[in-house]
């Protein structure tokens, strides 16, 4: 029985709720992360998606950030050992959510979610956190892979890659989230001991993850490969498909991402 699972920045889970609950059932989602909830624990949700068969962890925080790990009664049987935030990181802000999951297939993963800071100016103290921030989820990652924890490692890494993840490589030639320093710090999380399954090449050409609101973006395919899903090799040789679901991008009221999708064999 294959595995689906899912990352996905909502932009607001108060705001994106019913595009969640109706895109994980038309999409048979097993699992996903989300990032940027933006809301507190004690307004999280849950009753509406365990209306709706689903079940959640959370790490709230108000009006930004926030992630959780949202999966189906159905077919996971068990969601255990849950961390928030990188171990031994210390920060305030809420990025990061892992856990043990078990399907009803047998198939067991350590499967962490991360939102990894946007780094809003480049050079800015907020810059350097985020590359700090992403030197110490390499740690954690390879701590893992050292533990040989079935590990998934998906979420909004504001990084694109390589110029292939973005719509004008030109225009964006040393601006955020393309910048060397950013890449770098990408790449050395990849190779803690992961395969970006993008690079599997069960994908779709030209595909991006997140278009801004302005502009038509959208409309124009004038985007950017930010979302990632990162998975250890035992995990990584069972994925017969790797894909960006732009369906809830062209929703009303959508978030200004879409969701990225694995299937587990």
């Amino acid at each position: 029985m294959p595995v689906r699972i899912a990352t996905w920045n909502v932009n607001s889970i108060k705001v994106r709720l019913e595009h969640l609950i109706r895109w994980m059932d038309m999409a048979q989602i097993d699992a996903a992360v989300l990032q940027e909830t933006k809301t507190v624990d004690d307004l999280f949700p849950r009753d509406a998606l365990a209306d709706a068969g689903l079940d959640a962890v959370i790490l709230g925080q108000k009006t930004y950030n926030g992630v959780a790990l949202v999966t189906r009664k159905s077919t996971v049987k068990t969601v255990e050992n849950v961390v928030f935030n990188i171990p031994g990181y210390p920060d305030e802000q809420k990025r990061m959510i892992a856990a043990d999951i078990e399907h009803t297939s047998g198939l067991r993963l350590r499967f962490a979610g991360v939102y990894v800071p946007n780094g809003t100016e480049l050079g800015s103290s907020r810059y350097l956190y985020k590359l700090d921030w992403m030197s110490a989820l390499a740690g954690w990652v390879q701590s893992e892979v050292r533990a040989d924890a079935p590990l998934v490692l998906a979420g909004d890494f504001n990084v694109a890659p390589t110029d292939e993840d973005v719509w004008d490589p030109e225009g964006w030639k040393g601006r955020l989230l393309v910048t060397d320093p950013e890449r770098e710090a990408y790449a050395r999380i990849v190779s803690a001991g992961l395969v970006d399954t993008w690079t599997l090449g069960l994908h779709a050409p030209g595909t991006f993850s997140w278009w801004d609101y302005r502009q038509a973006g959208f409309e124009q395919n004038h985007g950017l490969r930010i979302d990632h899903i990162l998975a250890a090799p035992s995990i990584s040789s069972r994925i017969s498909e790797v894909s960006i679901d732009t369906v809830p991008r062209a929703w009303e009221k959508p978030s200004d991402h879409a969701p990225v999708v694995a299937v587990i064999e």
